[in-house]
């Protein structure tokens, strides 16, 4: 999730569910439910009007920096307080090490000792928002009855007052975010004050006192004369703002880091030319004390320190870039970029819209937008050729952003708009640049004029840069995947064949890891008077081993068709799988089915055993003599088993991938297979085929893929 901030702490509560109240009802509200808990830091959400997003209306005990990236929050992100609205539950993260385990956007940037929780304003009816609440890392990792009870009670009391306040159609007022008073510079005019403010002056290190944004509010002489910079340029400005050398976010993460932590911490720092200080921070929830020192023991280490000219950084727009770009890893393919774009930048930035625009044989492509009530709007452009004047052919040819405050600024510079409104009024064109070309732009739309500051401009920018990244990635995967797609379907029967005596169905599953293709096969070949049916599994689950697999396909058919014994056919596929000199082995199971008869005869190599379901709904598994994998050794002997197969009898080949899994024991899944195929085995096979492989996959990821062929016995006329 990643948001602009200006740092202001004037509240930016959302218009739909601001309710009058003579004084502050979210503030108060937030105030008494931290000190119940005795909680550090906390905030309110509010849903915004016409949009699945929360907005942050009011924080308490930190600056609203440092919830920057989440002060626009889409209600599908995975952050705690979208969690909670949308599973309306308490949502409690114990620590560091689960916030990185369960969230690790969050963890990204906020690296610290802390422990939240997150709960739902919500009645029975409707979700108002979320609030959030946060101790130091010194809390126990459980949170305590006690603790969810006033939390709970206090998030109930909260939203009976907004919906009496809806009701009653009284309109919520901004509020102040709740920061502590920081101390006043200079003596208070007490005996005790001044003597305090003299002994201070007297000691020969410095002492810094900063507010909860990071000003200084108070230094003594030591601390300026050590700093290098007077007292009075000191005051009410951030250190790492107003001293050149401590210009680096590390420096200021470490502020960060003792307010959300209220832990000690401390840095060291080299003042050119070659004096390093120490900086200690005593932090407090009103702010921080700093102690300042010379730091002779580390003067000889090799520690390069900031450089004249280093570019200075705004730790925010950092933080916004780390949750981004977390966030972008998940994405897999085009529509997983669109939709995360949708879910979490678009929010954060208060945009209401959004196109992603690729390019294809010299032409715009829409790879997919969000939040055009017509989606004609955007799918004209479709299409349209590059060298077509619009500002989003401009953007991917020059890799120049361009940001439009409203729509005349955009139609003075592209007439034509006049004739394709799209209903918005501001707009940012960010570039998406990949590997040095344009791989597409993104367009952020916006309901109302919006001015796009410098900074703003800037993190815009950077984000199109994630996004090229992530969506060159997605193409790329795109097509491997509609290659692996279409050479897997290209290998697979495209439909089974009628047989007299004989129904037959067929279900085929990838495995969730890789490019969605593999060396599992099957086929039913009909032949005169009988049928064979075969199912196998070549090693892998990538280009070769679908390759092998159609070789191994083909050889059966061809053995098959010209008369071989199943003893025979899986002879001469070993013998040509070892010809053909591949490194890879498979496992087959042979069948020549004789429904006239009702028998079966089967040979195996390596496979997983059939499993056969008799017309009174018992079932066999069916352990067949076999032979070792085929590629292996070229004078292994395949024996044959003969089997009854009645009419209503139903055979069960599969592979492994139906019923292995981590941490499972083999014969329990091919026990609970079995059963299963028991239970349902009335059903059409049709329905008996979807109804084992979603059973046998669901709640888990393949690993390994998934082929099912099932035959069924019926009565010859």
């Amino acid at each position: 999730m990643v948001g602009v901030s200006d740092g202001q702490t004037s509240a930016q509560a959302p218009a739909a569910a601001r309710t009058r109240v003579g004084r502050p009802l979210l503030s108060l509200a937030l105030a008494s439910m931290m000190d119940d808990v005795h909680a550090h830091s906390g905030a309110v959400y509010l849903v915004a009007p016409g949009e699945p997003v929360l907005e942050m209306a009011v924080m308490a005990g930190l600056p609203r920096a440092f919830a920057a990236p989440w002060e626009r929050v889409g209600l599908s992100a995975p952050v705690p307080v979208a969690e909670a609205v949308r599973e309306r539950r308490l949502v409690w993260v114990g620590g560091e090490e689960e916030m990185a385990r369960r969230y690790p956007r969050i963890a990204v940037v906020l690296p610290y000792p802390f422990a939240l929780a997150a709960l739902p304003v919500a009645t029975a009816s409707t979700a108002f928002g979320a609030v959030f609440v946060t101790w130091p890392g010194s809390h126990p990792p459980e949170l305590s009855d006690r603790e969810r009870e006033n939390l709970t009670a206090a998030c109930d009391r909260l939203a009976m007052r907004l919906e009496r306040a809806l009701e009653e159609s009284r309109p919520l007022l901004p509020e102040p975010d709740l920061l502590g008073v920081p101390p006043v510079g200079g003596a208070a005019g007490t005996l005790g004050s001044v003597e305090a403010a003299r002994m201070v002056a007297r000691l020969p290190y410095g002492l810094c006192s900063l507010d909860l944004h990071g000003r200084i509010s108070f230094a003594n002489a030591a601390a300026a004369e050590l700093i290098g910079v007077p007292v009075s340029r000191l005051l009410g400005t951030q250190l790492w703002a107003s001293v050149p050398w401590l210009n680096d976010p590390v420096y200021e993460d470490r502020y960060r880091a003792a307010l959300m932590s209220q832990h000690t911490t401390s840095f060291v720092a080299l003042r050119p030319p070659g004096d390093w200080l120490s900086f200690r921070m005593y932090p407090s929830t009103t702010g921080l004390s700093v102690r300042v020192t010379r730091a002779r023991a580390v003067a000889e280490m090799n520690r390069a320190g900031p450089q004249p000219g280093d570019t200075p950084s705004r730790l925010v727009t950092i933080s916004q870039v780390l949750t981004l770009a977390g966030a972008l890893t998940e994405a897999v393919g085009v529509q997983d970029v669109v939709q995360l774009v949708a879910d979490e930048i678009a929010p954060a930035v208060g945009s209401q819209a959004l196109v992603v625009l690729g390019t294809r044989a010299g032409r715009l492509h829409v790879l997919g937008h969000r939040g055009y009530p017509d989606a004609h709007t955007v799918e004209r452009f479709d299409g349209l050729p590059l060298a077509e004047p619009t500002p989003g052919t401009h953007a991917l040819n020059t890799g120049q952003p361009a940001f439009f405050d409203s729509q005349e600024q955009l139609e003075r510079l592209y007439p034509s708009r006049h004739a394709t409104p799209d209903g918005f009024a501001a707009w940012a064109y960010l570039p998406l640049i990949a590997s040095g070309r344009p791989v597409g732009t993104c367009v952020l739309a916006y309901a109302e004029p919006h001015q796009f500051p410098a900074d703003e401009r800037t993190v815009l920018t950077s984000l199109g840069g994630l996004i090229a990244q992530a969506l060159e990635r997605a193409l790329l995967y795109d097509a491997k995947h509609r290659l692996a797609h279409g050479l897997q379907a290209a290998l697979l029967p495209h439909s089974l064949p009628t047989l007299p005596g004989i129904d037959a169905a067929a279900r085929y599953l990838p495995a969730t890891q890789g490019m969605d293709i593999g060396g599992d096969f099957y086929d039913l070949v009909p032949t005169q008077g009988v049928a064979a049916a075969v199912i196998g599994d070549v090693q892998g689950h990538n280009v070769t081993a679908a390759g092998l697999m159609g070789q191994i396909r083909t050889a059966v058919r061809a053995y098959t068709t010209v008369g071989q014994t199943p003893a025979e056919v899986m002879g001469s596929t070993n013998r040509l799988l070892i010809d053909l000199g591949a490194d890879l082995f498979a496992s087959c199971l042979y069948l020549r089915l004789d429904p006239a008869r009702g028998r079966a005869v089967m040979a195996r190599a390596g496979h997983p055993p059939p499993l056969l379901r008799r017309p009174d709904g018992r079932v066999r598994v069916l352990d067949l003599a076999g032979g070792p994998l085929l590629g292996i050794d070229g004078s292994a002997v395949y024996p044959t088993t003969e089997v009854d197969l009645a009419p209503g009898s139903v055979l069960a080949l599969y592979t492994d991938g139906l019923i292995e899994s981590p941490g499972v024991d083999i014969e329990d899944a091919l026990a609970s297979l079995g059963k299963r195929l028991a239970e349902a085995g009335e059903l059409p096979l049709d329905e008996l085929a979807d109804h084992l492989v979603e059973h046998g996959t669901a709640g888990r990821e393949r690993l390994d893929d998934v082929a099912l062929l099932l035959l069924r016995a019926r009565e010859t006329g």
